[in-house]
């Protein structure tokens, strides 16, 4: 059976003026409005928390991770977590970041297969570690994160991002959220340029 929306979408119109304001904004760029940020504007106190910290982890200006590596942790992270939402619009974005349209899809079913150099593979394999088994994390892991030039606060990034998306995975799958047509192209083929 296909996946349905479980709770239905608020009316834009209807919601608070600051996410109303936000929404709007994110539809001007990206020329649609993502679903997740209907679905869970259902309950504004938790949307703002919610968005709160998506911006805090993956708009930082600080650290060594790059918008690009943020992306490919929040893919195969939210693969792992099976969440098809996150994996299809957060792979839009990595695609986009990296200027590279098969890096997604390599992400998302085997990080150790990706055409992506050693530093990257051992954050994801740390990533990974988080998302399905952060009890077995021990000081090895940071040793080895440490190895590749991640800092104790890289590896904080690493950790919250993971812990962040594990939160909206289940929030997606449980409400039946869908990701947008829109995202399944987005970063693929080339935009035409205007004729000159």
């Amino acid at each position: 059976m296909a996946q349905k929306n479980r709770y239905p979408l608020p009316d834009l119109n209807a919601l608070p003026q600051d996410i109303q304001a936000r929404i709007l904004e994110v539809q001007e760029k990206s020329g649609f409005i993502p679903n997740v940020f209907l679905a869970l504007a259902r309950r504004p106190a938790e949307w703002r928390a919610f968005f709160a910290y998506h911006d805090a982890l993956m708009l930082k200006e600080t650290g060594s991770l790059t918008k690009g590596e943020r992306e490919m942790i929040v893919t195969a992270t939210s693969a792992a977590n099976h969440c098809l939402y996150c994996v299809v619009a957060h792979g839009a974005i990595l695609r986009i970041y990296e200027k590279k349209p098969l890096l997604a899809d390599q992400v998302a079913v085997n990080h150790r297969k990706a055409d992506i150099p050693p530093r990257q593979r051992a954050m994801l394999d740390f990533a990974m570690k988080v998302c399905l088994a952060s009890h077995e994390v021990e000081d090895a892991d940071m040793d080895a994160l440490h190895a590749h030039g991640f800092d104790d606060e890289d590896i904080w990034d690493i950790t919250a991002i993971t812990a962040f998306f594990g939160l909206s995975n289940r929030m997606a799958n449980v409400t039946g959220m869908l990701p947008n047509p829109e995202f399944y192209l987005l970063g693929r083929v080339p935009k035409a340029r205007p004729a000159a």
